[in-house]
């Protein structure tokens, strides 16, 4: 019996080590909660700590997390490292900043996963929480007055560009099948808005190292 005990013990201890192995990859992932504030997500600060935070509570540790948001006076496209990036579960998203940003990337809703390597509610599901947000163009630059006082604002006031992590939406233009820009909020900043056009205040964390 202490036999059995044991060797299903080193089991169980091998199949840990090589989840956490495959995991220890990820360099890319949608978060699974938001601040519960809405776009108030504390600053860039305040973003890039929940990203780390969610990363190292999935066992990913030892590596420089960025939130893709831009600000006033920043693009998302220059916060994230050079690439490449690869999800949970060791699926490649991009190589470079410049591939990210072009027709070659391979975010979907299949591999736009959160921290756990869950696939992320979508268009069609209930509920939709596919706007992520980002205060970006289509090419990672900043949208002047659509960050929501840069990321600090959780009220009526205000608006954030959003995109669609499952690349789908109302029909089938270039903004709804956007992964960083499909249309800024409506009704403000606050938690109630963000939801109100199938969002929940989920951002991309990517990391930088």
């Amino acid at each position: 019996m202490r036999k059995l005990l044991l060797a299903t013990a080193a089991i169980l201890i091998a199949a840990a080590g090589a989840a956490y192995s495959q995991d220890a990859k990820m360099s890319f992932f949608v978060t699974s909660v938001g601040s519960g504030k809405g776009a108030d997500l504390g600053g860039l600060k305040g973003a890039d700590a929940h990203c780390a935070s969610l990363a190292e509570a999935a066992g990913v540790t030892g590596k420089s997390w960025a939130a893709y948001l831009s600000t006033s006076d920043t693009d998302a496209r220059d916060r994230i490292g050079k690439g490449p990036w690869v999800n949970a579960k060791g699926v490649k998203i991009a190589d470079d900043v410049a591939s990210l940003h072009s027709d070659a990337n391979g975010i979907t809703k299949q591999t736009a996963l959160s921290e756990k390597g869950e696939v992320v509610n979508g268009r069609g599901d209930t509920p939709n929480r596919h706007d992520v947000l980002t205060g970006s163009k289509s090419d990672g630059t900043k949208i002047a007055d659509q960050t929501c006082g840069d990321w600090t604002m959780s009220g009526a006031e205000g608006a954030a560009m959003m995109g669609h992590h499952d690349r789908t939406g109302l029909d089938d233009s270039a903004a709804a099948k956007s992964w960083n820009s499909s249309h800024a909020s409506r009704g403000g900043c606050s938690q109630e808005a963000l939801k109100g056009t199938g969002g929940d205040g989920l951002f991309y964390c990517f990391a930088t190292n």
